[in-house]
């Protein structure tokens, strides 16, 4: 442990960790100066009531709340959406989205008060701990990094929750408490509990926003979602900011059971996960976007896409936000998404969301070339040429294995 730090910056929930983290940090680091940072991305009122209390009861000499919530979809989920990422085919990266903006409000609040290190509550087995890091190098080396979990002897929730007893520090958590959640407004996660057994199936105590498709109201709903050079823009005809046009799309979606999944995934560490992920706004919008592309993108271009968004769910995950490759994937697929304008109606029902009706002035699907009547503008004759010249590499094969 460095001994001369004299002010640190806690990247600050009031969740159980964190909270632990607080008095352990002054215990450990000669009574240093404790700064929480509250970070608003969109998690539930409930977390964020009473925040900046519990912070100074534990300890803290200051608690900053920071209204993150437009910056994070505007800035940070739009642009990867644009990419189509998901990782490991399935995951939209809600918690890995938010890691980044989180980091770097943190190292700005550091910067501004002068704190000489930084801190996070992330464990040593996950990946947050190199998406806050990696940032933090990235915008400012020269603070200390200070990762309790790799440093202290507190190894499981029971340790945790008796610590703070000792210290007569309030928590709302307990021992019945089992199940792991990160939540902001993209999505909401859950680990731990029945899950850490592959052969468990997910129970209802599982999922927090979305209702099981099996009880989603039986008759389908419909709604139209706008969207301008990639970006979701309006929701059934009104014009939203971002950060709004997700929180109507995910009282929507939840309504009707959309965006679950659950997943094994590949750690960056080396381990595998397994959680249950819940993005009902983000599910219905990655529909939207996919259902201009259909219309827009030639052939080519969507293949690039497609490998734009494969990249991309690695960075993300890997928590390489603020390195170069990160603003070049994202640089083509703005690109790309120069065309992608629109509307679409999408049918909610039951877990699924369809795109059913899809226009875009930029479109190239073109009802007289595509029609299986009869037409004026396409020779069928024309074919005969292309193919020959398509197949020419193996007819020439075919002739030298004759020979």
């Amino acid at each position: 442990m460095t001994k001369n730090i004299k002010k640190i910056v806690l990247a600050y929930s009031g969740g159980l960790d964190t909270s632990a983290i607080i008095p352990w940090l002054k215990e450990n680091y000669g009574n240093c100066d404790v700064i929480a940072f509250v970070a608003d991305v969109g998690q539930s009122r409930e977390d964020l009531d009473g925040v900046e209390q519990k912070a100074l009861l534990s300890g803290a000499s200051e608690c900053h709340v920071v209204d993150l919530r437009e910056a994070f979809i505007k800035e940070y989920v739009y642009p990867v959406l644009k990419t189509g990422a998901l990782y490991e085919g399935s995951y939209l990266l809600g918690t890995s989205m938010a890691r980044p903006i989180i980091a770097k409000a943190q190292v700005e609040l550091a910067l501004k008060v002068g704190a000489d290190a930084v801190a996070h509550g992330a464990t040593g087995k996950g990946n947050d701990q190199v998406r806050f890091e990696s940032t933090y190098t990235a915008l400012a080396p020269h603070l200390k990094v200070v990762a309790p979990w790799r440093e202290w002897d507190l190894r499981s929730r029971e340790a945790l929750l008796d610590y703070l007893k000792v210290r007569h520090i309030p928590t709302t958590a307990t021992r019945e408490k089992i199940y792991s959640r990160d939540e902001n407004a993209w999505h909401i996660s859950t680990e731990g509990g029945v899950l850490e057994s592959t052969w468990n199936a997910a129970n209802k105590d599982c999922w927090a926003w979305t209702v099981a498709p099996e009880a989603a109201p039986n008759e389908a709903e419909y709604v139209t979602v706008t969207v301008e050079r990639g970006e979701v823009v309006a929701v059934n005809g009104q014009t939203l900011s971002p950060y709004q046009c997700l929180y109507e799309l995910n009282q929507l979606g939840a309504r009707h059971g959309i965006g679950r999944i659950d997943i094994v995934e590949n750690r960056l560490v080396g381990m595998k996960s397994r959680g249950c992920y819940e993005t009902p706004g983000g599910t219905i919008m990655m529909e939207a976007l996919r259902g201009i592309e259909q219309l827009v993108l030639d052939r080519d271009s969507f293949k690039w896409r497609q490998q734009l968004g494969l990249e991309m769910s690695y960075v993300v995950y890997d928590g390489r936000w603020f390195a170069p490759l990160r603003q070049s994937i994202q640089a083509a697929a703005e690109s790309l998404a120069a065309g992608v304008s629109g509307e679409v109606v999408l049918k909610l029902y039951k877990g699924q969301v369809t795109a059913v009706q899809k226009k875009s002035d930029n479109s190239l699907y073109s009802e007289e070339f595509a029609t299986f009547g009869e037409d004026a503008v396409y020779d069928h004759r024309h074919a005969e040429g292309f193919i020959r010249l398509y197949s020419l590499s193996s007819r020439i094969r075919a002739l030298n294995n004759k020979n």
